[in-house]
């Protein structure tokens, strides 16, 4: 059952990557908006009441508003107005309730905008990249003569190096893992994340070398260990609320996997740093 769910989610995260445009907008939409439903579940474990319906609601707008950027349909200053508007929308919300909310609940509905809307919101921002070429003139990257966007490419890579280091991570640890690697998650070990991260930057330069990047051993190191640092983070900081909200999984939507957040958070992370690397070489270019 877990191989099964395993292939079909890896199934239709390739389809919907391809695919792009409003299938893929949407796609992140339905995800965050399950994963969030799973988070204000751990927040309620600990007693806090956060404004579920006003930050779900806000996290859907985020996203839909940051793919019409993408799109051309409004403009980048619209787009970035949307996270504190909503911010203040949400504390208003829960200054209005009969019973006022509290610092935690608070902290935990912004957390939640910020976590499962804003932060995925640059997957759909780095698939839209436009090809950008980065000449090797200049020292940096190049990405020239791509058959599809840049976006398209990094988007994949970057999910596959995702996969790469989860594999690496879980069988390198479960047979050589001695090491510890943070109480908030015991069964990680250090063992563990050297073969992931070591798996990540393999995979990473046969990508590199594939897509003619410039300097291709470079950029395939540490584009490897950016991406499986990056899904480590994630992993982590799920784990954490997880361990403070005494459970197991997020939730039980996926058989043998656990909640849709147990399955994205290593995704959480990564667009908004690899997008904004990739934004400062153009600019340095």
């Amino acid at each position: 059952m877990r191989l099964r769910s395993g292939l079909l989610i890896g199934i239709f995260g390739l389809i919907v990557v391809l695919l792009g445009g409003w299938v893929f907008a949407l796609s992140i939409a339905l995800l965050t908006y399950l994963a969030l439903l799973e988070f204000f579940r751990m927040a309620e474990f600990k007693g806090i009441k956060p404004a579920t319906k006003t930050t779900l609601f806000s996290s859907f707008f985020i996203i839909i508003t940051t793919f019409l950027e993408t799109i051309g349909l409004i403009e980048g200053e619209i787009s970035n107005s949307i996270l504190p508007i909503c911010s203040v929308g949400i504390c208003t919300w829960l200054l209005l309730q009969p019973k006022p909310g509290t610092i935690s609940d608070i902290a935990a509905s912004i957390f939640g905008l910020f976590y499962l809307g804003f932060l995925p919101s640059y997957w759909i921002r780095l698939r839209g990249l436009e090809t950008v070429l980065m000449s090797s003139n200049q020292g940096l990257i190049s990405f020239e003569n791509l058959s599809n966007t840049t976006g398209l490419h990094l988007t994949l890579t970057s999910c596959f190096l995702i996969v790469a280091s989860d594999i690496g991570s879980y069988f390198i640890g479960k047979s050589f893992g001695k090491k510890s690697l943070s109480p908030i998650s015991p069964s990680k070990t250090v063992e563990g994340l050297i073969g992931g991260i070591s798996c990540s930057i393999l995979l990473a330069i046969l990508f590199a070398f594939l897509l003619n990047w410039e300097i291709p051993l470079l950029t395939g190191i540490l584009y490897g260990i950016l991406i499986s640092l990056m899904a480590l983070v994630g992993d982590l900081i799920e784990s954490m609320m997880k361990r403070d909200a005494k459970i197991k999984d997020s939730g039980t939507f996926l058989p043998g996997h656990g909640g849709i957040l147990d399955r994205i958070d290593s995704y959480i992370f990564t667009p908004s740093v690899l997008y904004y690397i990739f934004i400062i070489l153009k600019y340095l270019s």
